[in-house]
């Protein structure tokens, strides 16, 4: 696995912790981007929303663009990942006793 194929798996997981710990599992792609630079996982707005839309595709999110204004809530598929209740081999497992 390439560094990039890295990243972007923990990008992943790192959106999903987010949301699941959000009020309603809601937040925005902006607030998404500071909190990946606050784990170390320093990404692009552009990324963010790519990440948003594989996980709307691969039904751990919901998206809504609302002209520029990217809004994302976990699905509870999404939520179980970021709690470590599931797993799928394209976003990094949650480490145990976290």
């Amino acid at each position: 696995m390439s560094y990039a194929d890295t990243v972007t798996r923990h990008r992943r997981l790192a959106i999903l912790r987010h949301l699941a710990e959000c009020s309603g599992y809601i937040s925005n792609a902006s607030i998404l981007t500071e909190v990946l630079r606050g784990v170390g996982i320093t990404s692009t707005f552009s990324q963010v929303v790519t990440e948003l839309t594989w996980l709307k595709d691969n039904g751990f999110a919901t998206v809504e663009d609302t002209g520029g204004f990217v809004i994302a809530e976990a699905t509870r598929a999404g939520v179980e990942i970021a709690q470590g209740h599931a797993s799928h081999p394209e976003i990094q497992r949650r480490s145990a006793g976290r």
